[in-house]
């Protein structure tokens, strides 16, 4: 479990003014890790650290061997175009390297002229997944969304026997995973319209849903066989992205029993570029506690360690833009806020349920939480959730109104850490685009 040193010092400041700017979003302090290049280039991607409004080029500093020791170790794996190799060092490196970085982009430090060429304009970059994620592992985290999809089909019973004991999950589809900006045509499939024996129809989906959700990156994996203990569950996690997974909700309806969802989640998902560490979280975790009267974890998914700080307090937020809004210059529309902090299973729950029967996580594997809504009105992180299943359409400032997504329309993911006297932690951004099916 990663704790606060000196890179969390709320007092530091860089030499790159940008990031000291109040709010900012990307000050010294978080130093998230995504993959870049010149944007509209052809150029192959580079790894790189956001502060402030620039990029570090990584893979550039590499090759003037700056460092020696861990630090030099994980220095050298960031020549790769993706961020495996780095995540298969495991904690002590990153820790390693976070710290060489941070003292080096301090006021006042001995690398300026070095580092300073080697920064590039975020607005004048594009991005990549940055990682190469060989598995894509969905859960259902929040009890909020489980209980207030149940209502809608289940009043009597919302919540399935199984849902406070284990953490529910499925094996989702990696292939289609992409970066913010992503653009995907609505997907096609088979639904079954209402009444008893009625035939199924084939066509575009008519129920397209985001959920609000955050990736979890694994780091350092484990042997076939071998369980990660919750206790060391977070050193095997190497940081949270934003991650928006589309939903075909009338697929879903017609494809999900027995098995599960299929066609209806893997055409698409979109994940932010930036990769905040677990350690760059350290000033923002909570107690993790369960509801008073609730059943307490099993012992492989508790720990005291996980029971003191195992939540983090990260706000959450979808905006969303449509084709008549984007023409008319509005403000993209907020639908819901939310806070992580509100999950029913932890992060090193996660990883400990995850591996307990033996199965082997690899370096670059993600794991989803599963749509992050809040016990308030207004954190209901779907349309699902905001319009009860369609029965109520929202209205949106500039009139339109939506049951579910039509073609055009954008939804973009926003995440940020905040706490008094501590500069704003950002998660990025992660927006993504309905075109018309084909």
């Amino acid at each position: 479990m990663s704790h606060l040193n000196e890179t969390h010092d709320p007092s530091l400041k860089s030499w790159v003014s940008s990031a000291n700017e109040a709010d900012n979003g990307f000050p010294i302090q978080n130093l998230p890790y995504g993959v870049f290049r010149e944007k509209g280039s052809s150029e192959p991607f580079r790894i790189g650290v956001a502060i402030g409004n620039k990029v570090l080029d990584l893979t550039t500093l590499a090759g003037l061997q700056p460092w020696s020791g861990k630090a030099a170790e994980a220095l050298e794996a960031c020549k790769a175009g993706k961020l495996n190799t780095l995540m298969a060092l495991g904690s002590t490196h990153w820790s390693a390297l976070r710290l060489e970085l941070s003292r080096a982009l301090r006021q006042g430090s001995s690398l300026q002229a070095t580092l300073e060429p080697l920064l590039v304009e975020r607005s004048a970059v594009e991005h990549d997944v940055p990682a190469q994620i060989g598995d894509y592992t969905d859960f259902y985290i929040s009890i909020h969304h489980a209980t207030a999809v149940g209502k809608q089909f289940r009043p009597d019973n919302p919540l399935l026997p199984n849902y406070k004991w284990v953490p529910i999950g499925y094996h989702g589809r990696a292939s289609t995973i992409g970066v913010s900006g992503q653009t995907f045509p609505r997907p096609v499939g088979q639904t079954r319209p209402a009444g008893e024996g009625a035939a199924p129809n084939f066509g575009p989906c008519q129920r397209l849903d985001y959920e609000l959700e955050l990736g979890i990156f694994v780091g350092t994996g484990n042997a076939q066989g071998q369980r990660i203990d919750i206790d060391d569950a977070e050193s095997h996690v190497f940081g949270l992205c934003l991650l928006n997974d589309w939903s075909a909700r009338d697929i879903q309806a017609w494809e999900y029993q027995p098995l599960g969802p299929f066609l209806s989640k893997n055409f698409a998902s979109t994940i932010s570029p930036w990769i905040v560490t677990l350690e760059a979280l350290a000033p923002f975790r909570e107690p993790f506690k369960r509801p008073e009267g609730d059943p307490q974890p099993l012992p492989y998914l508790h720990s005291e360690a996980n029971s003191a700080a195992g939540a983090f307090g990260v706000e959450l937020e979808v905006l969303m833009t449509t084709e008549q809004s984007r023409r008319q210059g509005v403000e993209p529309a907020r639908l819901s806020t939310s806070n992580f902090r509100d999950a029913y299973w932890s992060v090193a729950q996660l990883l400990a349920h995850h591996t307990v029967n033996g199965c082997m996580l690899q370096p670059g594997d993600m794991l989803g939480t599963g749509t992050l809504s809040g016990p308030a009105e207004g954190a209901q992180a779907s349309l699902l959730e905001l319009t009860t299943n369609g029965q109520r359409p929202i209205t949106l400032p500039w009139g339109e109104q939506r049951t579910f997504l039509e073609d055009h329309d954008e939804i973009i993911l926003r995440a940020r850490c905040s706490k008094s006297g501590y500069p704003t932690i950002s998660l990025g951004e992660c927006a993504g685009t309905v075109l018309p099916a084909i």
